[in-house]
């Protein structure tokens, strides 16, 4: 019988490299070469099931085409289904048929077996549409269900009362570790994590506290819970991240390590004070999002030929530019990662470290004992890299260190807070950076910022006015080859017709024309100009790329770039 992955390449679905690509990545990361297919974008996960029913000649399962009675939801109980990510299909006498994602996981089978007194008969679907149908079917996390769990303690009698000053009672310091509110905060970081949230926003005010999710990089309002219980929460989240339940006066930062189902999650927990409170915000961190390919941050073919040639020089800057929360961390990590190899010694300086990277030495800044970032690569040179990573370029001593560092032979990564990627440039001479260091030491500047992509459940085609192609600068001859695609909302997205981000990419190499300018002390603009006119793709320009190919809609491009005035006479 064929393998799954020769009839994937049977049937044309993947390429030879493309395989090449999933198994090497599976081998360096101790993961499924399933996974890394549907993780690389090269396969969809229903495609790689079909593949694997076909090898193993089973069912394969389109759930969105079934409906399961509530009988045989029934015969498997809630917390089986969800330890064990199997979803009961079909009862026949003793006989129940489940759906799994992977059959070669026997012990699984052998175990439900045990727990069920039945015979065990399997068909396959792909995992995350398994975990779908379970909330769905158990009714938990979406929908008015999630709302209900929530609603169960907020509208608890349980009396947490909170006296003047938002100072805490004897009587409230005993209920704070009390079963209600540690499933209430549990079942928040549960609910925010099946949410796809990146953070928990808790914010009081003078009569309610506002809970909100960052969900695609835009906030939700969830929920709000009476402000009675305010107190007991701040206390327990506190507790969590070891951090003085005492102060109320001054911001505190802590850190929570939790496990929600089968994920191991950091939390960076941020307190600040407020005229109506302490507001907390818990950043999660998810180890899965760094597991990613150069492939799948959204790079054009072009610029992804261009970047993996660039982050294998012997030295050199490469610099990515953005504001907080377009993506730079999750860049560099994938760099890393492609270049984590046992003959290369990687030495990163943090602040703070977000994600811990197996087989990279990462120091984290402590200002307190003066253990900045220009101290940590004076130190990290003598522990003789060939790669270093710059978590941020802030100071002239920084980036100072950092050209040092490029120009003895080192590659260096680092982040930029600039709009677009000449202004890098600039801003580095402006930081104090002799502009000749500048131009001899970086290599390539990469500005970024993140959009929200169309749900591949319910997007559907739409048509777009000439109006706004010719506002946007979109040709009819371009508009006439375009598949415009929106979202029209479903339970998978939430309703609002957008799932998952992906990135809109200025990669600007520093070439000898360019390289002339920055000696001769050239503005932005003209650094741009000439960028543009060998061949520079600008953010704009490659969201609209996006838009024509069906992958984002025009206002997500709107909300994150804008058409710069060198653009307004150039369309695609």
């Amino acid at each position: 019988m064929a393998d799954y992955r020769e009839i994937l390449l049977r049937k044309g679905v993947v390429s030879l490299d493309q395989l090449s690509e999933a198994e090497q990545m599976a081998r360096e990361q101790s993961m499924d070469t399933a996974d890394c297919l549907t993780r690389l974008g090269y396969a969809e996960g229903g495609e790689v099931m079909l593949a694997m029913a076909e090898q193993h000649n089973l069912d394969y399962v389109d759930l969105k085409e079934i409906s399961i009675p509530d009988e045989v939801i029934e015969l498997v109980p809630e917390s089986v289904a969800r330890e064990n990510t199997v979803l009961p299909m079909s009862a026949e006498g003793e006989s129940l048929k489940v759906i799994v994602a992977d059959p070669m996981e026997i012990e699984t089978f052998e175990k439900l077996r045990f727990i069920l007194a039945r015979t065990i008969e399997i068909a396959l679907a792909p995992r995350d549409v398994i975990t779908e149908h379970i909330n769905r079917y158990y009714g938990q996390i979406e929908g008015e269900s999630a709302d209900s769990m929530l609603q169960e303690f907020t509208d608890t009698a349980i009396d947490f009362t909170e006296t003047e000053e938002g100072s805490i009672s004897d009587d409230e310091s005993v209920d704070e570790n009390s079963a209600p509110i540690v499933k209430l905060v549990h079942i928040m970081i549960q609910e925010a994590v099946q949410l796809r949230a990146s953070d928990i926003h808790i914010e009081p005010f003078e009569k309610r506290v506002r809970i909100r999710y960052r969900i695609d990089g835009v906030l939700m309002e969830r929920d709000n819970t009476p402000r009675r219980l305010l107190a007991s929460i701040l206390s327990r989240i506190k507790i969590l991240g070891r951090m003085d339940i005492a102060e109320r006066r001054r911001a505190q930062d802590g850190r929570i390590k939790v496990t929600v189902g089968d994920k191991e999650l950091d939390l960076r927990v941020s307190v600040i004070p407020t005229n109506h409170g302490q507001s907390i915000v818990m950043r999660l961190l998810d180890k899965d999002n760094i597991k990613i390919g150069i492939r799948q941050l959204g790079l054009s073919e072009d610029n992804f030929q261009v970047f993996q040639q660039l982050i294998r020089r012997p030295n050199g800057i490469i610099l990515v530019t953005g504001p907080t929360g377009s993506g730079k961390t999750t860049t560099l990590y994938a760099a890393l990662n492609a270049l984590n190899r046992p003959d290369r010694k990687i030495i990163t300086a943090e602040d703070p470290v977000e994600y811990y990277l197996p087989g990279i030495n990462q120091c984290e800044v402590r200002h307190h004992i003066g253990l900045d970032f220009s101290r940590i690569i004076r130190s990290m040179l003598r522990q003789a890299p060939n790669i270093i990573l710059v978590g941020e370029m802030r100071d002239e001593e920084t980036a100072s260190m950092g050209i040092q560092a490029s120009l003895t032979g080192h590659l260096v990564f680092s982040t930029l807070h600039t709009n677009d990627a000449p202004s890098a440039v600039t801003r580095m001479i402006d930081m104090g950076v002799p502009n000749y260091l500048v131009a001899s030491s970086v290599v390539a500047i990469m500005a970024q910022r993140l959009v929200r992509v169309n749900c591949s459940r319910c997007r559907a085609p739409v048509e777009i006015t000439d109006a706004v192609l010719r506002d946007a600068g979109i040709s009819a001859e371009r508009a006439a080859e375009a598949t415009f695609m929106r979202g029209k909302g479903c339970s998978h997205c939430q309703k609002n017709g957008y799932r998952g981000r992906i990135g809109i990419i200025e990669l600007m190499r520093v070439t000898a024309l360019i390289r002339d300018l920055i000696f001769s002390n050239k503005s932005a603009e003209e650094i741009r100009g000439a960028a543009l006119g060998q061949g520079l793709k600008t953010l704009y320009q490659d969201g609209l790329l996006k838009v024509l190919n069906g992958i984002t809609t025009l206002d997500e491009v709107y909300r994150v770039a804008k058409r710069s005035d060198t653009e307004i006479n150039i369309s695609l």
